[in-house]
């Protein structure tokens, strides 16, 4: 496959403009500070996708990649392969365009994600993980029928993750640090291409957990390397590699990786439902978690720092667990 072309910001701007209406701006929110005695927590802001209409900044990628697709393929209908978000995304605008739209979904993928793209009128389909990897790999499915959008690897789906980074700007120009929870990598590249094309000193870092972190191994091997994947909570994100038609982009525009634990995951999901009232889902609560880790405190530096919080589409059962104190 070849490298994923970075957009342009005027890619970036009409990407914007091709949403207006249907995407929310969505809000900027101070994280509520730490009250124990000698806490010297950074000055913490969270971006709040999860309050997006499909509670996810997928809407973004999808609705852009959607608009451009050739209109004689979208006739015979999409598929795409998705753990969840990126379904809804593309389940919402399909009905909005009368396009039937079937979704790969991995066996592990959770109940109120597959419950919400069904009732935006996907039809799900489940595969074993490593068969569902393996559409990603190759951007095709053997009996699926239509055009297959890659949840990732377009150009077009990073333009339209780059609109959030625009936001971030006119609503925060002092930031310093942006963090971005890693999946495939398409809405991490694609804050950073719209942040650097008009700061180019503005530090944008991915965040993972540490049960599937190939892009923390990918920075240290110089390449794209392969792990070995643990389910966890935290399913929106995290694969057994790193695509290799992303990897130029991830290294020449991300600051590098700060890896989380489940365990912190959970924590920062917690932090926010009694600090702030904001319900995320374990992969939009990792760039929290990465932010508050006194270990990320030196390469994270001083300044502002926005958290993307990228969904909110937690099972109900989990969300109960984390906050009763467990880890689910």
């Amino acid at each position: 496959m070849k490298p994923v072309r970075r957009p342009t910001l005027d890619e970036i701007v009409a990407a914007q403009e091709r949403l207006a209406g249907v995407v929310m701006h969505s809000p900027l929110l101070r994280l509520a500070p730490d009250d124990a005695p000698g806490s010297a927590e950074p000055r913490v802001w969270l971006k709040l996708e999860n309050l997006q209409p499909i509670g996810s900044y997928k809407l973004r990628c999808a609705g852009n990649a959607l608009a451009l697709a050739d209109p004689d393929e979208l006739a015979r209908g999409v598929y795409t392969a998705s753990a969840g978000n990126w379904a809804q995304g593309q389940a919402f605008w399909a009905g909005r365009m009368g396009v039937e739209c079937t979704i790969l979904v991995p066996e592990h993928a959770p109940a109120t994600k597959v419950a919400a793209i069904e009732r935006l009128g996907g039809r799900v389909v489940r595969l074993p993980f490593d068969a569902w990897w393996q559409v990603i790999i190759d951007h095709h499915h053997e009996g699926s029928e239509g055009a297959f959008i890659h949840p990732v690897a377009s150009t077009e789906v990073v333009a339209g993750n780059g609109t959030l980074g625009l936001e971030i700007l006119e609503d925060l120009p002092t930031v310093a640090t942006i963090v971005v929870p890693y999946g495939g990598g398409a809405l991490s590249t694609g804050v950073a291409a719209a942040v650097k094309a008009k700061r180019d000193d503005v530090r944008v870092f991915a965040a993972e957990v540490e049960t599937a972190a190939p892009l923390s191994a990918s920075f240290a091997a110089g390449a794209p390397a392969t792990i070995q994947h643990v389910p966890s909570f935290v399913d929106g994100i995290g694969g057994r590699s790193v695509l290799a038609e992303l990897w130029p982009l991830a290294r020449d525009l991300l600051d590098g990786s700060l890896v989380v634990s489940v365990a912190q995951a959970a924590d920062a999901v917690r932090r926010m439902v009694h600090g702030n009232r904001v319900v995320a889902e374990g992969a939009g609560a990792v760039s929290v978690a990465a932010a508050l880790d006194p270990a990320n405190r030196k390469r994270l530096g001083d300044g502002d720092i926005v958290c993307v919080v990228s969904g909110g589409n937690i099972d109900a059962d989990k969300l109960a667990i984390i906050l009763g104190g467990g880890v689910p």
